[in-house]
């Protein structure tokens, strides 16, 4: 029996997204280590900095969004710490992630992404989502993504 899928679907391994994704990402943790001797303050001011610097980068559609969702999340759980993670804007307590924005470009999907970790407090029975696509946000939205994010962290 032959096989009717090409090259390109047989394929192993990361994609180049993922792979610069991960490069990101140890980026990101080689600032970190560099602002080991400055106060929380500091690290904290400057992780939303880079943050902020990260939106700005985005395509027009993404940065609206990712705008908002930052403005949101700082809003409903201010104790949350804006820091990147894989190159995307992320809200973290204690260090770890507790929501982040992933913007459409990122991974070349056709819509922007509100995802929710381990962390967050969205248990619901058995099952439950964890991840949120966004097109566009009207204030209905904002008020749903406000009331996930104070859920979230409990």
């Amino acid at each position: 029996m032959s096989s009717t899928s090409s090259p390109a679907e047989k394929h192993e391994g990361f994609t180049a997204e993922e792979r610069a994704a991960m490069k990101e990402h140890a980026r990101e943790q080689k600032k970190t280590a560099a602002r080991r001797g400055s106060s929380r303050a500091e690290k904290e001011a400057a992780a939303e900095q880079d943050v902020l610097a990260k939106i700005a980068e985005m395509p027009d559609e993404d940065r609206v969004l990712a705008e908002r969702i930052h403005e949101i999340v700082k809003a409903a759980a201010p104790g949350l710490s804006p820091k990147l993670w894989y190159g995307m804007p992320a809200y973290a307590r204690d260090g770890k992630v507790v929501c982040h924005f992933q913007s459409a470009e990122k991974f070349g999907s056709r819509y922007a992404t509100l995802g929710f970790s381990d962390q967050a407090a969205l248990d619901d029975g058995a099952m439950w989502p964890t991840a949120y696509a966004l097109k566009k946000l009207t204030a209905a939205d904002e008020d749903v993504i406000g009331a996930l994010v104070k859920r979230a962290v409990g």
